[in-house]
């Protein structure tokens, strides 16, 4: 893996510093990923949190790299979803299930029959779903493939989450303990993996890999394999402008979702994004989504975070709900291009904010 020189990085620093336009002037000329090092945040915490605060507040999304997940179990966890989805069909039927109870499960299309079958499209992906915290599933329930590399697998990210959700706490100014114990992104998390697989396409003109939606988690930690054809919405009045997100190598990518919106107040961004379709040459495209959320079944109560000393963060912009109420929306809808936050959001006129922390 290629290394960077103090030299270098004085180098960039400075040029950065010289373009006199911050991190929005790295947005509006098309820089989509910022590299976030969280090796230096034993080092230079202030620095990394801010660098955080601007990707999160910003495009809603950002590479991590020194992140503590081993380069070879990152490897062997795609080599293993691959070998899963490209089995013969009779070794993955029995996986398959539309049950959101069930804790593995392996289908085609997750909102295929949902809104009344009104999504747009159908999605050139198949996907293995793994709910693996609270309580994972036996190894016996684990298909072959995957047994063993995804457990320990879905452990290391877990652990990264819980740093993530403390520089986003101090992101927020809130005590370090915050997001992770008194909103509950960890307190009570369920942590699902969605095994992707994008085949060949022999009309990719026709559909997509994955339509535009947003992740109805608080965060979503991203491996995805040298394939390319993620892309995300960065916001550019008066219209939004798609842009691709390539994958880098060592790294894992981060993005904010929906219920991490709503708990922060609408100071972080959720992105939106969708995968392009593979064309007929292949390969096929190969990616694993681990969402820190609550369980279906949650009670838990998501509440937006409001600041005092007036301003725009001073009152509510979403009402108090519950993961699992705002994933029975969620699901209930599909994937039909339009945001589930909607559906939370207050009337101006009508927002009653609880008192600022």
């Amino acid at each position: 893996m290629a290394t960077v020189s103090g030299t270098d990085r004085l180098r960039d620093l400075h040029a950065f510093d010289d373009t006199k336009a911050g991190v929005k002037g790295l947005v509006d000329a098309g820089v989509t990923t910022a590299d976030v090092d969280l090796a230096k945040a034993d080092v230079d915490r202030g620095r990394v949190v801010a660098e955080v605060r601007a990707a999160a507040e910003t495009v809603g999304f950002f590479q991590v790299v020194n992140h503590g997940v081993a380069g070879e179990l990152m490897e062997e966890m795609l080599a293993a979803v691959r070998r899963f989805h490209e089995e013969p069909l009779e070794a993955k039927v029995p996986y398959y299930t539309r049950d959101v109870a069930s804790k593995v499960r392996f289908n085609s299309n997750f909102g295929l029959f949902r809104n009344g079958f009104r999504s747009p499209a159908a999605n050139w992906r198949d996907t293995m779903f793994v709910e693996m915290f609270p309580e994972a599933p036996s190894p016996e329930e684990i298909p072959p493939p995957c047994r063993g590399v995804l457990e320990v697998y879905a452990a290391a990210v877990r652990r990264l989450g819980e740093r993530l959700f403390e520089l986003l706490s101090e992101a927020l100014g809130l005590p370090v303990g915050y997001l992770g114990r008194d909103a509950g992104c960890m307190d009570g998390l369920s942590l699902s993996v969605a095994a992707h697989y994008y085949p060949a396409c022999p009309e990719p003109e026709a559909t997509m890999g994955a339509t535009k939606h947003s992740d109805p988690s608080f965060l979503t930690v991203l491996l995805q394999d040298t394939s390319g054809g993620l892309q995300a919405v960065l916001p550019r009045p008066p219209e939004e402008r798609w842009v691709d997100v390539p994958p880098v190598a060592g790294a894992l990518l981060v993005n904010v979702g929906d219920l991490l919106q709503l708990v922060s107040n609408d100071r972080l961004r959720s992105v939106e994004h969708r995968v392009l379709p593979t064309g007929a040459a292949g390969p096929a495209r190969v990616s694993v989504a681990c969402f820190f959320r609550h369980a279906y079944a949650s009670t838990r109560s998501c509440v937006p975070v409001v600041v005092g000393g007036g301003g725009a963060r001073a009152a509510a912009v979403y009402r108090s709900t519950t993961a699992g109420e705002f994933l029975a929306h969620y699901n209930g809808k599909g994937l039909d291009g339009r945001s589930a936050l909607d559906h939370f959001r207050l009337p101006a006129a009508a927002s009653s904010p609880p008192p600022p922390l």
